[in-house]
């Protein structure tokens, strides 16, 4: 045979590759293509495995009979045999078992499910609250935002928001949730088990408002959702939640108006007026109310609202004081502060920095200073005019104060008696706080009046006391505890601290108006800290789910520091 007979049939097979290539497919111009003359096998299947963790070609794992293909990192191992598993790991303290039972508040069994990790978190219990086919997850998860949503417009911690929030869906099945609250945006992300895509939803808190009367009844549907023994379905759910938010507010304008000038002259007498000034402090303080209700209907910030709200009263004590009339222009410009001032707000922002939500808590305390600036350059607008036109306010008059204490005592039940108006609190609730408050007040007369202590001390033990009443009332009544607290630490808001910190501030006194300021500073943190160690101290006392004692309860914070 010669070499050109010998390089024919090479030829031939050559074109026979390399037809079906240049018939059916455009000429390729890659550099990753399969070159010209290299026949590569095809096989029947899927494409060409491209993964450096794939199995070489040439290798076959012995599979076991019906077993699926190994490639997932969810599938069992080829070595794992349950008959021969290994032990399973136990902590030393052992796994804590939580009650779900009805004999306390469904706060306090939510809150202790948040703060264990989702392992170790007991399995709903069996529920015929959902659908045969299994529960409308979408669904579920958008009724527990619109709960979520009343509860922190309505002013509500953030704790206690992610806590209502666990006990709706983990009412309807849902237990491997994870509620997150900020400020401005709640979320929720539902994952039915390990191999299984979450589910993720979220709702922005656009407009917020005060109805404590809204709050209670959000709180009652939450605990009969908790109830295991209550059989609610989601129409039926969404029925009473849309009859909620269609509610009406339990007291008119007109009534509103009276409590903030009510409230106005109260404090006015707490801080030495008479009936002059309590006529005074309630007339300007119910000017300002309209006025900053004008400023709300106009679409104006709440900054401008309360810088607008703060200049009757202050204008009333100056003309009164210009007109020499024999009367203490302090107290009708501290009574109308004590209208003002943002305590709720305060309240609830120290204590989201305290349980560990300190986005929250940054968002709400930031929020409060806004507030705070905008009476600041209301009242010191009026003084600053006030002095120009030769009104002579006294800065020492703040050592004047005389006690009295049955007048301040009535003065300070009437105080939160018309908070809780302003409030919209229900009126079972009325008689409670009012009565809270009288007991806050009493202490801080005894300890600082009578005892002699600093007023920071008195406001803080005062403060702890409402805390722990409270508290008291809430689980008592498996009710929220701001309808109980709230409107009780009124008295001991720092009015006259801040008025004659700014007075010294427009008589260009400026380092004893600074004093002055950070004194009332601390004393809101006190009324804050105070509140909120009362509520722990009465947890503290009360047994909590699934533990004997509170030497088990698990810390509210989400880092410890190492």
């Amino acid at each position: 045979m010669t070499h050109a007979e010998d390089r024919k049939p090479r030829s031939d097979e050559a074109r026979s590759v390399l037809a079906p290539s240049t018939t059916a497919d455009a000429e390729t111009t890659s550099e990753f293509s399969v070159p010209r003359g290299l026949a590569v096998p095809r096989t029947g299947g899927e494409s060409e495995a491209t993964s450096e963790f794939a199995l070489p070609d040439g290798l076959d794992a012995p599979q076991p009979p019906g077993a699926e293909p190994e490639g997932s990192a969810f599938n069992t191992p080829r070595t794992y045999s349950a008959r021969q598993a290994p032990p399973a790991f136990t902590p030393p303290s052992g796994i804590p078992v939580v009650s779900l039972t009805k004999d306390l508040p469904w706060q306090d069994r939510m809150r202790t499910m948040l703060r264990m990790p989702v392992t170790e978190r007991p399995a709903p219990e069996p529920t015929h609250k959902t659908e045969e086919e299994g529960p409308a997850v979408p669904r579920v998860l958008d009724l527990t935002l619109r709960i979520g949503e009343l509860l922190l417009a309505g002013g509500e911690g953030a704790e206690d928001v992610e806590a209502a929030m666990f006990a709706v869906c983990r009412s309807y099945g849902l237990d491997r949730c994870e509620p997150n609250v900020t400020f401005t945006l709640l979320s929720i992300s539902y994952q039915p088990s390990l191999v299984e895509d979450p589910v993720t939803a979220s709702r922005t808190v656009r407009r917020r408002g005060t109805d404590y009367t809204r709050l209670a009844a959000v709180f009652r549907l939450v605990d009969d959702l908790s109830d295991p023994e209550t059989s609610i379905s989601l129409e039926e759910a969404y029925r009473r939640l849309a009859e909620i938010r269609r509610n009406r507010h339990p007291y008119p304008g007109w009534v509103l108006t009276s409590a903030s000038g009510l409230l106005a002259g109260a404090a006015s007498v707490l801080v030495g007026g008479d009936v002059i000034v309590f006529i005074a402090a309630a007339l300007g303080a119910m000017l300002g109310d309209r006025l900053a209700w004008l400023c709300a209907g106009r679409g104006l910030p709440e900054f401008y609202q309360f810088t607008v709200a703060a200049m009757p009263p202050a204008a009333l004590g100056i003309a009164l004081t210009l007109a020499d009339v024999d009367v203490k222009a302090s107290a009708v410009i501290t009574g109308g502060l004590f209208a003002l001032l943002p305590g709720r707000a305060l309240v609830a922002g120290v204590q989201d920095g305290l349980t560990g939500f300190y986005i929250t808590a940054s968002a709400r305390l930031l929020e409060v200073m806004y507030f705070f600036v905008g009476i600041v350059v209301g009242v010191l607008v009026m003084l600053y005019v006030g002095v120009q036109l030769g009104a002579h306010l006294n800065p020492d008059a703040a050592l004047g104060i005389t006690p009295r204490p049955l007048w301040q005592i009535g003065a300070s039940m009437l105080l939160s008696l018309t908070f809780a108006v302003l409030l919209q609190q229900e009126r079972s609730t009325v008689l409670a706080v009012t009565l809270n408050g009288g007991v806050a007040w009493s202490v801080y007369g005894a300890m600082h009046y009578t005892g002699g202590l600093s007023p920071v001390a008195s406001t803080a033990v005062a403060a702890g006391l409402v805390g722990l009443f409270g508290q008291l009332l809430s689980r008592y009544r498996f009710a929220s505890a701001l309808p109980y607290t709230t409107a009780a630490i009124g008295p001991l808001l720092p009015g006259s601290a801040t008025y004659f910190g700014l007075l010294s501030i427009a008589q260009n006194q400026v380092d004893e108006g600074l004093v002055s300021l950070s004194k009332a500073a601390a004393l809101a943190m006190a009324i804050a800290i105070g509140v909120n160690l009362g509520s722990e101290i009465s947890r503290l006392f009360l047994r909590l789910p699934g533990m004997g004692s509170a030497a088990g309860r698990r810390a509210a914070k989400r880092t410890r520091g190492f």
